[in-house]
């Protein structure tokens, strides 16, 4: 027995000390994990969305990106989730029932995308729906992650934030490419019916977190003094300054429907090839966090915020290039500048959003950490909204449609340029960066309202052949 023993006891401490980078492996870092895992895994069917929206139902540019961003909706709702989560518990317990609930919710939403929709608003729901499920996962995973953050020393601040991502990320690599190539064999519906089995994973491990039972239950009262504590957090000016800046520097519209008909619609590019995107940027991600984790911890907020925006706005003219066919001149292939652009911008996404989290952890005082973490990422979620919906406009305007890209160029311009636009706000944020201590609760993960996979920090939503849809989407 101690024999055999032995093998195992040195896999779990290489899994802990490489892996995990020095976090405990228990049955409930392993949930909270697999969570993470399924959102990334539910990227198997953002292509089949787009091309179901796009193809299916016959929606145009300026459709896909409004109806998408009301599709985003729950994210800008998290708050309150966690205070129902928080204040009223199922059967004593605050956390296992809810992350059963959304696995079920999710499951519902696909398989109703697989069988009974057949509307455009019928469409956003089941995908605002399938946002819904993610988003309540979300929010009790993050407070879990906050409690377990608390223990962290300075040193290893960031490592539930960087192991999350990873996990996430993983999910999403191992779909990437196996999204597009199920789209050349099979149907869009069939692509939602498989996707719907993964939710349950969220429901069945959801057994394996440790909680005890509430003793008493909460009342409206106890809520009503939590929203109190909330509304006393954000007055203070070192957290409402912070988030306006977030919420401006999301804020600024985006062109990733416009540019995902282009590139169907226009250049050809078909499901395989748009998998083999994702999958490079899936892996560019990764690369992403790495570079964060390795290198950029001790960089002050405004310096990452300020360099990333300006070389990403300066990367994401390259779009130029593409959308006015000045690539072919230079003799470089559709596809391949298309790749090599996603990977450099996925790679900048990454860097510049890895900040927004863990700056908005470190905001979250004592007492209300995972409400008040849970509304900063709303707040950046709402913002996500109105940069689809303000797309939207942008893209009608300019008369944008599945046939006509005659301005895309400008509406590629207006948008990256208008991401420069928060700069002279940088007074906002603080001037720590995510090593300086005082961050008291250090919630070390959160989800950001979109997958980052190419175009702009901003938006770190798509690779040049996806519509940004809600995380899971997500990002």
């Amino acid at each position: 027995m101690t024999v055999s023993s032995q093998p195992s006891a040195g896999i779990k401490g290489f899994l802990e000390t490489r892996v995990l980078q020095g976090q405990p492996l228990t049955s409930e870092l392993l949930a909270i994990l697999l969570v993470y895992f399924v959102q990334g895994i539910l990227g198997l069917a953002r292509l089949a969305v787009s091309f179901f929206l796009k193809d299916d139902l016959g929606l145009s540019p300026a459709e896909v990106a409004a109806l998408t961003g009301i599709a985003t909706l729950p994210w800008t709702i998290k708050p309150l989730f966690g205070l129902v989560s928080d204040g009223l518990p199922i059967f004593g317990y605050r956390r296992r029932p809810y992350l059963v609930l959304s696995g079920l919710l999710g499951a519902a939403s696909w398989w109703a995308l697989a069988t009974v929709v057949q509307s455009s608003w019928g469409a956003i729901a089941a995908i605002s729906l399938s946002s819904l499920s993610v988003a309540i996962g979300d929010v009790i995973v993050d407070s879990l992650v906050v409690e377990r953050a608390r223990g962290e020393s300075l040193g290893t601040a960031g490592t539930l934030q960087s192991l999350a991502w990873g996990a996430a990320a993983v999910g999403g690599l191992l779909t990437a490419y196996l999204g597009g190539v199920l789209l050349e064999q099979v149907s869009t519906r069939t692509v939602f019916a498989i996707t719907a089995t993964f939710p349950l994973i969220v429901s069945m491990v959801a057994w394996l977190i440790s909680e005890t039972p509430v003793e008493k239950a909460p009342t409206w009262t106890v809520m009503a003094g939590q929203v109190r504590q909330l509304w006393q957090a954000i007055r203070q000016k070192a957290i409402w300054m912070p988030a306006l800046f977030l919420f401006l520097w999301q804020a600024t519209p985006t062109a990733d429907a416009a540019f995902f008909f282009f590139t169907t619609n226009e250049l050809g590019f078909q499901p395989e090839f748009l998998g083999r995107v994702r999958l490079v940027t899936s892996i560019a991600a990764l690369l992403g966090i790495w570079v964060f984790q390795r290198f950029l911890r001790t960089v002050p907020f405004r310096t990452i915020f300020a360099w990333s925006t300006v070389l990403s706005s300066l990367l994401g003219l390259t779009m130029l290039l593409l959308v006015t066919h000045a690539n072919r001149a230079l003799g470089i292939d559709d596809q391949w500048f298309s790749l090599g652009d996603s990977l450099v911008l996925t790679v900048m996404g990454e860097i510049a959003f890895m900040p927004v989290l863990v700056l908005s952890a470190r905001l979250c005082p004592p007492g209300v950490e995972a409400t008040l973490f849970a509304l900063l990422m709303s707040i950046v979620n709402l913002a996500g909204l109105l940069s689809h919906e303000l797309g939207a406009l942008l893209t009608h305007w300019l008369g944008v449609t599945e046939t006509n890209f005659d301005r895309l160029w400008q509406l590629v311009l207006l948008t990256n340029l208008s991401t420069l636009l928060p700069l002279p706000l940088l007074f906002l944020l603080p001037l720590a960066s995510s090593q300086t201590p005082g961050g008291e609760a250090a919630a070390e993960r959160g989800q950001r309202p979109l997958p980052a996979e190419g175009r702009l920090p901003a938006h770190p939503a798509t690779g040049p052949g996806e519509v940004a849809l809600p995380a899971g989407q997500s990002d």
